[in-house]
């Protein structure tokens, strides 16, 4: 079966406070995991919110990454959906991770647009990560 994109949500917990804080940094951080995923950056924007918290996403030609951050809660929900295959979203997913120092992670891989005869529908897979432990 043919999938039209690849939808990843992540729940990253215990991310530094600092960090998600940080609108600037956030930034920097999503538009860097964009290259480093192989993505055709469009555009971007990101919200500080008071006292805390930041909304960001960036247009990629293949999709977007987006983030939404509560730092009391060292909390950080991301998403990253692509079209195609020529990107490598696990890569960016990655990156994201290691610069939020997450501790944990849980990841679902949406496969989006599977075409059944006339119907589309989706198949989810999901995954844990304890980033710290070193075991997936």
């Amino acid at each position: 079966m043919d999938t039209v994109g690849f939808h990843y949500i992540v729940e990253a917990s215990g991310c530094n406070e600092d960090i998600i804080s940080n609108a600037e940094l956030i930034s920097e951080i999503l538009i860097q995991a964009a290259k480093k995923g192989d993505m055709d950056i469009k555009t971007s924007y990101f919200y500080k919110f008071m006292p805390k918290g930041v909304s960001g996403f960036v247009v990629v030609a293949e999709s977007h990454i987006s983030i939404h951050t509560w730092p009391e809660k060292r909390y950080a929900a991301i998403d990253v959906y692509v079209c195609g295959n020529r990107s490598k979203p696990e890569k960016t997913i990655d990156y994201i991770l290691e610069a939020l120092d997450s501790n944990y992670a849980h990841v679902s891989e949406v496969k989006r647009g599977v075409q059944d005869d006339d119907v589309y529908t989706h198949i989810i897979l999901t995954w844990e990560e304890d980033l710290k432990s070193g075991i997936p």
